[in-house]
C-alpha cells in the first residue's frame, strides 16, 4: 500500500484501533464468492467444491458466501456454470439491506459491472422489473455478460446519468426500491487496489460528493412513498457518506431507518472537521477492514416519505 499522502491519517480519530486498521489495510483481500441462487443452492455448491478438491470456508454470517483458499474463483467448476459469482464480502450487504420483493420494480442506479445487480435479481427470484443503469458503455457490457452468465432475465439495461434519470418509456412512474452504490473515492478498496491512494486528492473527494448527492436525491424522488433506498460507498470519507445523507435528508422527503448489519460495524459519525450532521446519520453503518477482514464500506437504509412509518406503507405494486 502506498499511503505516503497520509490518506489513512485522516481517519485515525474514527477507528477504535489505528494500528489494527492500518495493518488490515496492508493485507491482501480474501477471495470470496456469492452463491447464485437462480442456478444452485449453497449446499450443492459446497458439494461441487468438495468434489473438485477446492478449499473454502463458509461465512458464518451468510450461508451463501464462501471464502476461497488461494484458488481463483474463476477457475472453479461452479463458477464456469454460473453457480457462483466473485464478489467482495461487504459488497453483498447493500442488496441484503434493500431486500427487494419478487415481482416489484427495482432500480440499481450505478449497476455495472453487475455484482450487486445480479444479487438483487436473485433476491427477486428473477421476477418483476430490475433496471440496471450506468453511464459507461464498456461497464454496461460487463453487466450484460454477468447477467447472462448467471441466468438473469428480469433485467432492463439502461444508460443514463442517474442524477436526472427519466422513467419515460417504462410504463410506470416510480420504483418500489432503489440501490445507490455510488461512485466514490474508493478508499476502502485499498486491500484489492494497492494503488488506490496514488491519485487520491481531497478535491476529488469533494467533486464526487457532489455527484453522490445528485444521484441519491434522484433515487429518493424516483421511489414510491414508503419505498426503500439504500445508499452505499466503499470509502471512509464522511464528506462522501454522512455529509451526503445530511444533504439529502434536508432536500428530500426521506428518513434513515435502522438496519441490523450482520457484520461487526460501527455507527455513522455526526461530526467531522467542524461540520455537524443530522443526528439520524448515526443509524448508518461503517465497516472497517480490521473488524471482519474485509474491505472498508459504508451503508445507510432510507425510507421514502419521512414520517409515514413502516406500518402505513402501501403494498408494493407487482410489476407485470
Amino acid at each position: 500500500m502506498n499511503d505516503d499522502g497520509g490518506v489513512l491519517d485522516r481517519y485515525a480519530s474514527l477507528v477504535d484501533d489505528e494500528a489494527a486498521f492500518r495493518a488490515a489495510c496492508d493485507r491482501p483481500l480474501p477471495s470470496v464468492v456469492r452463491v447464485n441462487t437462480l442456478a444452485a443452492d449453497a449446499d450443492r455448491v459446497a458439494r461441487a467444491f468438495d468434489e473438485e478438491g477446492t478449499d473454502y470456508e463458509r461465512a458464518g454470517w451468510h450461508d451463501g458466501i464462501f471464502r476461497m483458499a488461494e484458488r481463483s474463483p474463476g477457475t472453479t467448476w461452479p463458477y464456469a456454470h454460473g453457480w457462483v459469482h466473485g464478489q467482495e464480502e461487504v459488497s453483498c450487504l447493500p442488496a441484503l439491506a434493500l431486500d427487494p420483493e419478487p415481482g416489484t420494480r427495482v432500480w440499481d442506479t450505478c449497476a455495472a459491472p453487475g455484482s450487486k445487480t445480479t444479487q438483487l435479481a436473485a433476491l427477486m427470484d428473477d421476477a418483476g422489473t430490475l433496471v440496471g443503469n450506468d453511464t459507461s458503455l464498456g461497464r454496461l457490457s460487463a453487466l450484460r455478460h454477468n447477467a447472462e452468465r448467471l441466468g438473469v432475465t428480469n433485467l432492463v439495461v439502461d444508460q443514463q446519468d442517474a442524477r436526472n434519470y427519466s422513467l419515460n418509456g417504462f410504463g410506470f412512474e416510480e420504483f418500489d426500491a432503489t440501490l445507490v452504490d455510488a461512485p466514490c473515492s474508493c478508499e476502502g478498496t485499498i486491500r484489492k487496489n494497492p494503488d488506490a491512494f496514488d491519485t487520491w486528492t481531497l478535491d476529488h473527494v469533494h467533486e464526487v460528493a457532489g455527484v453522490q448527492k445528485g444521484i441519491l436525491r434522484r433515487a429518493v424522488q424516483a421511489t414510491r412513498p414508503g419505498g426503500t433506498v439504500v445508499y452505499s460507498t466503499c470509502t471512509f470519507a464522511p464528506e462522501e457518506n454522512e455529509a451526503v445523507l445530511d444533504h439529502v435528508l434536508h432536500e428530500e422527503d426521506c428518513e434513515i431507518v435502522e438496519w441490523d448489519c450482520p457484520l461487526e460495524s460501527v455507527s455513522g459519525v455526526t461530526e467531522w472537521h467542524d461540520e455537524e450532521y443530522d443526528p439520524s446519520v448515526a443509524r448508518a453503518t461503517r465497516i472497517y477492514p480490521h473488524h471482519n477482514d474485509t474491505g472498508g464500506f459504508f451503508l445507510a437504509k432510507l425510507r421514502v416519505g419521512g414520517d409515514g412509518g413502516a406500518a402505513d406503507d402501501p403494498e408494493p405494486e407487482v410489476a407485470t
